[in-house]
């Protein structure tokens, strides 16, 4: 993952408004983030922690969406859509996030269940079990770091593409 400040996540930002642009409160010290270790960036809004930002990488650029946590909760314990962890660790909520252009203008969403305080880059480096005789665990967690990367931006091109 790019470095990323402040201001670079708010201009990645695609599915908001002026107001909220400038409403964004980043709830993380950017410069204690170990950018190597991550396949996305996620973090929640300090003041309205119902809401998140999440960040990719896309064309060599950053590209953000603002998300929303659903006020309702999953009925069960739910596998994050992302990182496809069966052993989390943390919960897993749903995050709604408004399409870009007219589609978003007139209310067009998209909703997807994740690691609730994003996780996934840490769960997906966690060496998986020993699945049968000769399992190359390494080479099941860099399939699990390329795949966690490719769904996060999937989920982005979605809002962005689809408007």
């Amino acid at each position: 993952m790019i470095t990323l400040t402040e201001q670079t996540i708010k201009t990645a930002l695609i599915n908001v408004s002026q107001r909220e642009r400038q409403a964004v409160t980043i709830a993380t010290d950017l410069d204690s983030v170990d950018w190597d270790k991550l396949d996305y960036f996620g973090v929640r809004d300090r003041r309205i922690p119902s809401l998140g930002y999440v960040v990719v990488e896309l064309d060599g650029a950053p590209t953000g969406i603002l998300v929303k946590e659903a006020d309702q909760k999953p009925r069960s314990r739910s596998q994050c859509s992302w990182c496809e962890d069966v052993t989390l660790p943390n919960d897993v909520v749903i995050f709604g996030a408004r399409r870009t252009g007219a589609a978003g203008r007139n209310g067009n969403t998209v909703a997807t269940l994740v690691c609730a305080n994003f996780e996934c880059s840490r769960n997906v480096r966690k060496l998986p079990p020993v699945a049968y005789l000769g399992y190359d665990v390494e080479e099941a967690r860099r399939a699990r770091i390329r795949s966690l990367g490719e769904r996060s931006r999937d989920f982005v091109r979605d809002i962005r593409d689809n408007s």
